[in-house]
């Protein structure tokens, strides 16, 4: 039996998104550019699509900017911003020292380019302090970007919040929304965000589609540019049957947030709870209250990470020592260092991300074998530093 608990590098896609994608692929084989018969009918598939996103945000169509991914939608975003408001003298920028790299690295970028970017601290439990972003912004402030959700401990952004205070500064306030979207509900008007980003391959959708929300009337330079798709704003031939099947996984999570949510969040606690009482030497990194419901972040004093990984992989269990995206680096999480973890705590910690297709058998055999585990590499390790002394 394989066990699937790494729902937050990717989410198996749902049957109905398949089938989707199938029927896209074979019957939609126009150009939603072209003005005859099989262009429109692809055009009318991607503006459903749009419209079942758009309704899933809280926002217009019209706001909906198809994308390839989380990646370009987060560059999108911060890029976009900074080249659009760069003649106003505006050339600072503010983000979470916890952002995924899509952010982080791109602001590194513009850096060497002559923006001056602060990276705002997190606390122990992986949240922002408002007071930190009220003390950060200037005149000169373009754009603020924190995450809604974090990929790796599950925290949830007091966005809302903190968007109310960028944009009393006249700054532009982006959330990344990739590892919230289809966990917890998302409206864009509430939040008072004004860019948001969404990934398929993290709600049931297709890998390699995404969406950036951008709020009427916000600046924005496209990065992409061509031909005139996507109101100007995105050149390329749109990927009908990707974009098909982000607008299925859109109707699916937002039918299914308050149902499946309850259960899966049930699943985590128990599972959580299940490994701190069996296994002495462990803790949860990050908020257990503002956080969403799937994830849960656990370090095991005494063990490195990789090797309980490997072991729990060897058992049928598939699991994550962090993001997908800096897997195979020997960098420890950015996310956990920023919280001021003990670097041994950082280095022991997984991330047990549960989705749809988890079940209660799922948890009831990862908390049969896991405790064992953890036992054997515990006296392995003691062994090793006994006889390197």
């Amino acid at each position: 039996m394989r066990i699937y608990l790494d729902h937050n590098a990717t989410t198996p896609p749902a049957p109905e998104v398949v089938e989707a994608v199938a029927t896209a692929m074979r019957d939609e084989v126009g150009n939603a550019s072209s003005v005859h018969f099989f262009g429109q009918r692809a055009k009318t598939a991607v503006d459903a699509a749009r419209a079942s996103v758009a309704t899933f945000l809280g926002g217009e169509p019209s706001e909906i900017v198809f994308t390839s991914g989380g990646t370009e939608s987060d560059n999108f975003a911060v890029r976009g911003v900074a080249e659009a408001l760069h003649a106003s003298g505006r050339r600072h920028l503010v983000a979470s020292a916890i952002e995924h790299e899509a952010v982080l690295a791109t602001l590194a970028a513009l850096e060497t380019r002559g923006w001056t970017v602060t990276r705002l601290p997190v606390g122990n439990a992986g949240l922002v302090d408002p007071a930190a972003l009220e003390a950060a912004v200037t005149p000169q402030t373009a754009l603020v970007s924190v995450m809604h959700a974090n990929n790796e401990i599950g925290t949830i952004q007091p966005v809302a919040e903190l968007a109310a205070i960028a944009r009393a500064h006249g700054a532009v306030f982006h959330t990344d929304a990739v590892q919230s979207a289809g966990k917890t509900p998302i409206d864009v008007t509430a939040l008072g965000v004004d860019l948001l980003s969404i990934s398929g391959h993290k709600l049931r959708g297709p890998k390699g589609v995404g969406a950036l929300w951008i709020r009427r009337g916000t600046r924005l330079t496209a990065l992409m540019t061509g031909g005139r798709q996507e109101r100007n704003r995105r050149a390329g031939t749109e990927n009908v049957p990707a974009i098909v099947g982000l607008g299925v996984a859109a109707a699916l999570a937002a039918a299914g947030l308050g149902r499946d949510t309850a259960r899966i969040a049930a699943l985590r606690d128990r599972l959580e709870q299940a490994v701190l009482d069996a296994v002495p030497g462990t803790d949860v990194n990050g908020d257990r209250t503002c956080r969403v419901g799937n994830t849960t972040s656990i370090s095991f004093d005494g063990v490195e990470a990789e090797s309980l990984l490997i072991a729990l992989d060897l058992e049928g269990i598939a699991v994550s020592t962090g993001s997908a995206c800096s897997s195979g680096t020997l960098e420890p999480s950015h996310v956990l260092r920023a919280m001021g973890l003990s670097p041994h705590r950082v280095q022991s910690a997984l991330r047990f991300s549960l989705g749809t297709t988890t079940t209660d058998a799922d948890i009831a055999q990862v908390l049969n074998v896991l405790p064992p585990i953890v036992g054997r590499l515990r006296r392995l390790a003691r062994g090793g530093s006994s006889r390197a002394r």
